[in-house]
């Protein structure tokens, strides 16, 4: 292979660090007025690259117990409910569609490729969750979306790699299906579990409009649902939300920017521990898929 010239290098280089920056300093600048008191919002104009005498002032207050506190277990709640269920279900589900043969194998693929092409709709779906008496119920928010299609058609493909010898001497040893699917084929499949569980619980924690749509109560909304209000729309939390008294109310931006970070960081966090499974767990899927 040609080596690169030096100025192929360069301009590689440049546009690297050109796409950092652009990525990188909106991060610090909602990471630094979070921190910024209101005398140095007041100086720098509104936002800040580098904060002056950091505070933490604006995170205790939203986490005094007030309205972000209570958003915040809520949305850990339900993603780590709804991972674990839609881990279950759709890990179920693709195993069996995985070996051919099995019941309603092919009406099962038909439908399956069916749910990727045609939605069922705002009206349906809402009416649904209406009829089953799920509004401003935290089931609202997992049970419409507890199965995706695609994610079943990566993890079918994944399984469908694994030795069919493997699970035939399995089930000559007396091994029932359940088991099979426990004890053999998960315990293998934890690429492709990491890298799907990691989809589901990004998709439960920035959910947004089922909240909007099903969520009446103010005291049950997930944290997504507390960044529209309070950030995107520009509302002022007051003491009552945030639980703490008018002397300790930090700037009205800095709590905003908090809230932002506080709504990106869990993702980040699991992310890095994930990353390594990307490769393995989305090609190999995807490749046969």
């Amino acid at each position: 292979m040609e080596k690169p010239s030096l100025l192929t290098t360069a301009a590689k280089a440049v546009v690297l660090l050109i796409c950092c920056l652009l990525v990188l300093i909106p991060f610090l600048a909602v990471i630094s007025t979070s921190l910024a008191s209101q005398q140095a919002l007041n100086e720098a104009g509104g936002f800040l690259l580098l904060p002056k005498d950091p505070s933490l002032d604006a995170y205790r207050a939203i986490f005094a117990g007030g309205v972000v506190t209570r958003a915040t277990l809520v949305s850990v709640g339900v993603t780590v409910v709804g991972t674990f269920l839609s881990l279950a279900c759709t890990a179920a589900l693709a195993y069996g569609l995985s070996r051919p043969g099995s019941l309603l194998h092919r009406p099962m693929i038909f439908l399956l490729l069916g749910s990727l092409l045609f939605s069922p709709g705002l009206i349906p779906t809402y009416l649904m969750v209406k009829q089953l008496g799920l509004l401003d119920s935290y089931w609202s928010l997992i049970l419409p979306v507890l199965v995706n299609g695609f994610n079943v058609i990566v993890m079918r493909a994944f399984f469908m790699e694994l030795p069919e010898e493997l699970l035939e001497s399995a089930r000559l040893d007396g091994a029932s299906e359940l088991r099979i699917l426990l004890q053999i084929v998960l315990p293998l499949s934890k690429a492709v579990m990491a890298v799907i569980g990691l989809f589901y619980a990004v998709a439960y924690w920035n959910a947004f409009f089922n909240a909007l749509l099903y969520m009446s109560t103010p005291e049950k909304w997930p944290m997504s649902l507390v960044l529209r209000t309070y950030v995107v729309n520009q509302s002022p939390l007051g003491t009552d939300q945030l639980a703490i008294g008018a002397e300790a109310l930090p700037p009205q931006q800095s709590i905003q920017m908090a809230i932002l970070v506080v709504s990106i960081v869990p993702i980040l966090l699991v992310y890095p521990f994930l990353q390594r499974h990307f490769a393995k767990g989305v090609l190999i899927g995807a490749v046969k898929g």
